[in-house]
């Protein structure tokens, strides 16, 4: 992966949610419907509303790994599936295979396209929304642990022992345009943008962060 023109960046964490207000449980795939934060924990997708600070809404359903949302639906990984969802009563309307045969992380949507991040293997994978076909490949050089598309370009979370946490920006061929270090967190999981310059993003504890840079005023 070329990484020579990188821009580089230190994050701050904006808001910080923790187990007294989200309930226990690991904080696995963001995403944002552009009112409220779902998160998925193991055996249920969760809707938090981060201005009353309050949980409004459980969906009963495997949520493993990546969510992500296509203004209509949910989109969940689960057991090596891509699961579409209802938002309103949890209900599963289809299934797509996933890639990386279970070991699928981040997942982001897209014009018609979902971002499928393969967490060991630091690959994401352009899968297509209604057939599930793989249509391209992204390899990375750290695990990838969340994804996410802002305004038409891809940015992937980072968590492993070879540094601290890092939200990257690529360029359509892979290239780290921009990476922001989290040196404040441990861990990040799940990766999705509050639309408005930082990114909602998962952390260690079980935890619901979100995260901007500290040379830039988010409001």
């Amino acid at each position: 992966m070329n990484t020579t023109s990188r821009r580089s960046a230190e994050a701050q964490i904006l808001r910080e949610y923790g187990p007294a207000t989200l309930g226990d449980g690991r904080v696995h795939g963001v995403t944002f419907d552009g009112k409220l934060v779902w998160f998925a924990r193991d055996a249920e997708l969760v809707a938090f509303d981060p201005e009353t600070e309050s949980i409004v809404r459980r969906l009963d359903v495997p949520a493993e790994a990546g969510t992500a949302f296509d203004g209509e639906h949910l989109y969940q990984l689960a057991a090596g599936e891509v699961l579409v969802i209802q938002p309103s009563d949890g209900r599963i309307l289809r299934k797509l295979p996933a890639p990386g045969k279970g070991a699928a992380s981040g997942m982001a949507w897209a014009d018609g396209y979902l971002w499928i991040g393969e967490h060991r293997a630091a690959k994401i994978h352009q899968v297509d929304a209604t057939t599930g076909e793989v249509v391209k490949t992204l390899s990375s050089d750290r695990f990838v642990t969340g994804v996410s598309v802002v305004d038409g370009a891809l940015w992937h979370g980072v968590s492993d022992d070879d540094g601290p946490p890092e939200l990257r920006r690529l360029a359509p061929d892979g290239a780290v345009e921009e990476v922001w270090a989290v040196s404040d967190a441990k861990h990040v999981s799940g990766v999705e943008s509050n639309r408005n310059g930082a990114f909602w993003c998962g952390g260690e504890g079980g935890t619901l962060r979100l995260v901007g840079p500290r040379t830039r005023k988010v409001g």
